[in-house]
C-alpha cells in the first residue's frame, strides 16, 4: 500500500503469509506512528478488521511504533493481548500499559465495638489536638497584646484599621439584606398568630427581644464567619503556600503580631457595630411588615420598642457580638496557619475554618442563653 508523497520505507503496510504448519502469520511493516498512519488510515482500518481471530501477529519489522500505532492494533485485537505475539524488545512497553489491571477487591472487614471506639478515640483526638493548638495561639496574642500596651508606637494601626474595613465596612450590604428579610419573615409569621388572639401589639415584643437579643447578634456572626472567616483563612493559607509565612519567621516577624492580632482586634471591633447594624435592618423590615399586616403605625412601634426591651438585652446583644467576633477571628486564624503548602489543603482548611466558626458561634450562643436566661427578662 503506497502512499503519493509518502515514505514507502515507512509506510505502514501489513501482509498476510502462509506458515509452514498451515497457518497465517499477519506481518507488519513499516512506521506505525500517529504521523504516517493518518495518510493511510481509514484503508489501514479497514484490512485489520478483516484479520481473523486465529492468526499470528509478527511486528520485527516495524520500524516506529508509538502510543497511536499501539492503541490501533489494540482495538483490532478486541482490547487484549493476543497469544504468540512477537514483537521488538523496546515495543514491550507500550502494550504493557494498556493490558487491564487484575484487581480484586479487598474483603471487607467488619468493624468491631473496639474498632468503632478506637475510631471514636482517635476524632476525640483530634479535637483535643485543635483546641491545644486554639489554646497556645490565644496565649501568643495576649502575650503580644500585653507588649502592645507597654510599647503603642508598635500597635499595628494600618493592619487594624484594613480588616476593620474588610470585614465591618464591606459587610454591610449583605447584612442589611438578610436582616431585612429575617424581620419581614418574623414579624409576617408573628402576626398571623398574634392576630388569632387579639394580641396584636405584642408584635413589638416579639421582635425587641428576639431580634436585639438572640438573631441579631447570631445572624451578623453567621455571616461574617462565612464571609470574613473564610477569607482571613485563604489569606493566611495562601501566605503559606507562597512561603510568605518562612519568610516572615526568617525576618523575625512574629505571626500573631503582624497578621493574626489585627484582625482578632478588628473582629472584636466591628462585629458588635455590625450587629447593630443587623438589629436595626431587622427591626425595619419587623416594623413595616407589621404595619402591613396588623396596622400598626411606625410611631407606636418605634415609641413602643424601649418599653418592650430592657436595656440589658442591648448590651447582651453587643457583648455577644465582641465574643463572637474574637472566635470567629480565632478559629479562621488557626486553620489557617494549619494549612499545608498545596491547593487541596488550602481548599479543605477553609471549608473546615468556616464550620468550625459556625459551630463555635452556635454553641457559645447556647451557653449565653443559659447563662444570661435570668437578665433582660420580665
Amino acid at each position: 500500500m503506497t502512499v503519493a508523497g509518502a515514505d514507502p520505507a515507512h509506510t505502514p503496510d501489513l501482509r498476510f503469509i502462509s506458515d509452514g504448519d498451515g497457518g497465517t502469520r499477519v506481518e507488519l511493516s513499516g512506521a506505525w506512528n500517529l504521523r504516517s498512519l493518518q495518510l493511510v488510515l481509514p484503508a489501514l482500518v479497514a484490512r485489520l478488521g478483516a484479520c481473523g481471530s486465529d492468526v499470528r501477529w509478527d511486528l520485527r519489522s516495524v520500524v516506529t511504533l508509538d502510543h497511536a500505532g499501539a492503541m490501533l492494533l489494540w482495538r483490532a485485537w478486541g482490547r487484549r493481548r493476543i497469544a504468540g505475539l512477537e514483537l521488538r524488545p523496546e515495543h514491550e512497553a507500550l502494550f504493557t500499559h494498556f493490558a487491564p489491571v487484575a484487581f480484586q477487591a479487598a474483603p471487607r472487614r467488619r468493624r468491631t465495638w473496639i474498632g468503632k471506639f478506637l475510631s471514636v478515640g482517635a476524632r476525640v483526638a483530634i479535637a483535643l489536638e485543635h483546641l491545644r493548638d486554639l489554646v497556645a495561639l490565644l496565649g501568643c496574642i495576649v502575650l503580644d497584646a500585653v507588649q502592645l500596651v507597654r510599647h503603642p508606637a508598635r500597635v499595628p494601626i494600618r493592619e487594624i484599621s484594613a480588616n476593620i474595613y474588610r470585614t465591618g465596612a464591606q459587610a454591610l450590604g449583605i447584612t442589611a439584606l438578610v436582616g431585612f428579610l429575617i424581620g419581614v419573615v418574623l414579624s409576617y409569621l408573628s402576626s398571623n398568630q398574634l392576630r388569632t388572639f387579639g394580641a396584636d401589639v405584642f408584635i413589638v415584643n416579639i421582635l425587641g427581644i428576639s431580634i436585639v437579643r438572640e438573631l441579631g447578634p447570631v445572624l451578623a456572626a453567621i455571616l461574617v464567619a462565612g464571609r470574613s472567616g473564610s477569607a482571613m483563612t485563604a489569606q493566611i493559607g495562601v501566605m503559606r503556600v507562597t512561603e510568605e509565612l518562612d519568610a516572615m519567621a526568617v525576618l523575625g516577624i512574629p505571626h500573631t503580631l503582624r497578621l493574626i492580632l489585627p484582625k482578632v482586634i478588628a473582629l472584636a471591633i466591628a462585629l458588635p457595630l455590625i450587629v447593630l447594624w443587623t438589629n436595626a435592618m431587622a427591626l425595619a423590615g419587623g416594623m413595616l411588615s407589621a404595619h402591613i399586616e396588623l396596622g400598626i403605625s411606625f410611631r407606636y412601634f418605634l415609641g413602643s420598642l424601649p418599653d418592650a426591651v430592657p436595656v440589658a438585652n442591648f448590651w447582651l446583644g453587643l457583648g455577644k457580638g465582641a465574643v463572637f467576633g474574637v472566635l470567629i477571628a480565632l478559629v479562621a486564624c488557626h486553620f489557617g496557619l494549619r494549612i499545608q503548602p498545596n491547593t487541596e489543603s488550602l481548599g479543605i482548611g477553609t471549608t473546615n475554618a468556616v464550620v468550625s466558626a459556625i459551630t463555635v458561634v452556635i454553641i457559645v450562643d447556647a451557653v449565653f442563653a443559659v447563662t444570661f436566661s435570668h437578665i433582660g427578662i420580665y
